[in-house]
């Protein structure tokens, strides 16, 4: 049961990184399978670090998270309306240009999706609180693994639907982007 119950996490906390990939590989069509593991596997890794960083939160210092939680949304709309606007401007001034030069993610931009799209994953760290540390260990690996392989999914998709897109790809991918960034934060500030 462990194990289903965080691979189900897994797949949970993915939906945003799944939607995330989805407009990167609607952005780069073109992407090499050594770049989308890249992009995926950095997706993976913050959703194994932050359960980590909460459960450490949760069971070592739980006064410092409360202060944390409270600014996690505002952190993941920041970050996200920060990328998507980027993408959607640079998408809007390839559409006035006659050839289409596709909106790149660089290493800065990917960290920054990564860290915004599982920021909530911290929160994770209060329910596998009760583990050992190597039960933690061994569920974020479950819940990085479940990322990565949606991650991939969502970047193939992406690419196969960016290449008919050609020119309005950058300026879909940063919609998508902003619209999950205040997901993000409308469903922890309202609901």
């Amino acid at each position: 049961m462990f194990f289903v119950n965080s691979a189900l996490l897994g797949v949970g906390l993915a939906m945003d990184a799944f939607s995330v990939s989805l407009a990167n590989g609607l952005n780069e069509p073109q992407m090499k399978p050594a770049r989308m593991c890249l992009v995926a596997g950095v997706y993976a890794f913050f959703q194994i670090i932050m359960p980590l960083i909460g459960w450490f939160l949760v069971t070592k210092a739980v006064e410092m998270f409360s202060v944390i939680q409270k600014a996690i949304p505002w952190i993941a709309l920041i970050l996200l309306l920060f990328i998507g606007g980027k993408m959607l401007i640079e998408g809007l001034r390839n559409n006035k240009r006659e050839e289409h030069k596709p909106f790149v993610l660089g290493a800065g931009l990917l960290l920054l999706q990564g860290i915004s799209t599982s920021i909530d994953a911290l929160s994770v760290g209060f329910t596998i609180e009760q583990y050992p540390a190597g039960m933690a260990l061994t569920a974020a690996l479950i819940i990085g693994a479940v990322t990565f392989v949606i991650c991939l999914g969502g970047l193939a998709l992406g690419k196969k639907v960016g290449t008919s897109l050609s020119g309005k790809a950058s300026i879909l991918g940063g919609v998508i982007l902003i619209g999950i960034g205040i997901e993000i934060f409308a469903s922890n500030m309202f609901f």
